[in-house]
């Protein structure tokens, strides 16, 4: 651990003293918050310098800052509270920066780019997955040429073990670019890519699944059989629906065959099946439980063969990881946030994002903030707006209740969109009677409705601001300022001594158990600690 300077440890004694006083008198409820979380930053001296032996990577699929926001005052609602104090389990991490996320072609980003970005450590084009700005979209040659590594790939030729869960088809963008190289993140499947460039010997993304890069992927969890399956095979759950794939292989059955000898593997794809896994006699788990994505959290019940949540599938990934004495990479991407807010529906992706931040509570309750390096952030954002001066505690998902009349004499709910496939029954609603839609006469906070937008749009399209970065664990005070999406990739890196230059990565064991890159800073904690010790102490006398 870093020690703390001891000038610095007598000025937080003398500050905590003169704001204590002697008075005694019971702070109000707003000093007491802000106390406490002063209390935590101070904390936050001591540096957390450990080598992260794990990683869990949260990914929000289109997560932005307002979708939080909006996030947070509706756990509070459901919670009974009026939802603008509510704190989300990601809130509580101690380290937040900003991440700049556009692509090298692109102002507002897609998917691909940005997860190429935060896995591999290079900021790439719009639409492909593992490779570098070199790539030109849709050609298999330069794709070929271009493609970089993951720190998942890094991770897993170290010995470490890899998962990936995910609410999203296991082939889409965001845990393709845990495995994958492509310059064309539509090539799922072999059907997908084009004739001329499957001469040139590109595979699709489920075949590298099975056969490439992530033929050794310990934990697969999420949806998309339909990648893996040809044309003519009919889905276990759906008999309408069939297989993608034209070249007569079964991809499931061939990662089965493929397990290494003597090791316990099992495909699932519903929630009875998954319930039955054993974590500690399992050593491979492949998990799909839809034909294309899985459903939406509020919707799981819908279900008839039955899902696992987002949190029950960290918890069996971490399981069965954390059996690997040199420590694991887990990606955890809550992928329909994005999927909701391309429909003007704010109702999903709101509660897919309390879905994503119980999985992290999840993720934070089974690990150690000493080996483990936790991150929460989002791919892109979208153009979702908190609007109006509704009054605190008016549902989230309402319609705002203060200064709630435009100037066309209609009310207006306080979650918005710039643009989307709604704006259509907003410009037809003016062309027959030259207003909006009266927003009072539907029911705004059902699954379905679609709040107003402005410009029409066959899908609503990303945001271009920062996104948050929310980290805890070793080295996640490097998480701060405003910094390139591909940064936080060079984090991992560091911090689990993955990148060339280890140097950094010496341990030496303080007094506390705890570890440190600086042998001499046993004296400095010591005499430190008694500084802050004699400080609490005098706290509580005055």
């Amino acid at each position: 651990m870093k020690s703390i300077n001891m000038n610095s440890a007598i000025l937080v004694c003398v500050v905590c003293v003169i704001a204590r006083g002697g008075n005694g008198q019971p702070p109000e409820e707003w000093i007491e918050q802000a106390e406490e979380a002063l209390s935590n930053a101070l904390k936050l001296q001591q540096l957390n310098t450990n080598v992260a032996k794990n990683v869990l990577l949260f990914v929000g699929d289109g997560m932005g800052i307002p979708t939080v926001t909006s996030a947070r005052i509706l756990k509070g609602q459901l919670d009974g509270k009026t939802g603008e104090e509510t704190v989300l389990n990601m809130e509580k991490m101690p380290y937040v920066a900003l991440s700049k996320t556009y692509n090298t072609n692109q102002q507002v980003a897609d998917s691909a780019g940005t997860a190429t970005a935060f896995v591999s450590g290079v900021k790439t084009k719009v639409a492909v997955i593992g490779v570098h700005d070199g790539v030109v979209k849709g050609d298999c040659r330069s794709g070929k040429n271009s493609s970089i590594d993951s720190v998942f790939k890094l991770a897993k030729d170290a010995g470490k073990s890899i998962g990936i869960v995910t609410t999203t088809r296991i082939t889409h963008a965001t845990p393709a670019a845990v495995y994958a190289h492509t310059p064309d993140r539509t090539w799922e499947n072999n059907n997908k890519i084009p004739i001329e460039e499957r001469l040139h010997g590109c595979k699709d993304i489920a075949l590298q699944l099975v056969e490439g890069e992530g033929s050794d992927i310990k934990v697969i969890l999420g949806g998309g059989r339909r990648e893996f399956f040809h044309l003519t095979h009919r889905d276990p759950e759906y008999n309408t629906l069939f297989g993608k794939r034209t070249d007569e292989r079964n991809l499931i059955d061939e990662w089965l065959d493929n397990r290494p000898q003597n090791s316990n593997a099992s495909y699932v794809w519903n929630l009875k099946q998954f319930n039955e896994i054993d974590p500690k006699h399992t050593d491979y788990l492949l998990g799909l439980f839809e034909n294309s994505h899985m459903q939406y959290h509020a919707n799981r019940d819908e279900d008839g063969a039955g899902e696992p949540t987002l949190a029950e599938m960290v918890e069996k990934a971490v399981k069965i990881l954390e059996k690997n004495d040199k420590g694991f990479f887990l990606l955890v991407e809550g992928g329909r946030i994005d999927h909701s807010h391309h429909s003007n529906i704010a109702y999903h992706a709101l509660m897919d994002t309390i879905a994503l931040d119980d999985a992290v509570a999840k993720g934070l309750l089974l690990t150690s903030e000493n080996d483990t390096l936790t991150i929460v952030t989002a791919d892109h954002s979208h153009v979702n707006v908190i609007a109006g001066y509704p009054s605190r505690g008016n549902p989230i998902l309402g319609v705002s209740d203060k200064d709630n009349i435009g100037l066309d004499g209609l009310p207006y709910t306080t979650l918005m969109y710039m643009d989307g496939p709604s704006a259509k029954a907003v410009h037809d609603s003016f062309n027959l009677t030259g207003q909006r839609p009266n927003v009072s006469l539907e029911n705004t906070e059902s699954k379905t409705y679609m709040q107003q937008s402005l410009v029409p749009r066959k899908d609503e399209s990303h945001g271009g601001e920062d996104v948050a970065i929310y980290a805890k664990g070793p080295m996640a005070h490097l998480f701060h300022g405003v910094q390139e999406q591909h940064y936080i990739a060079h984090v991992i890196k560091y911090a689990t001594c993955l990148n060339k230059n280890a140097s950094h990565c010496q341990v030496v064991y303080s007094f506390d158990g705890n570890t440190t890159n600086n042998a001499n800073s046993l004296v400095n904690n010591h005499n430190t600690w008694l500084t802050l010790a004699i400080c609490t102490l005098l706290y509580h006398i005055l």
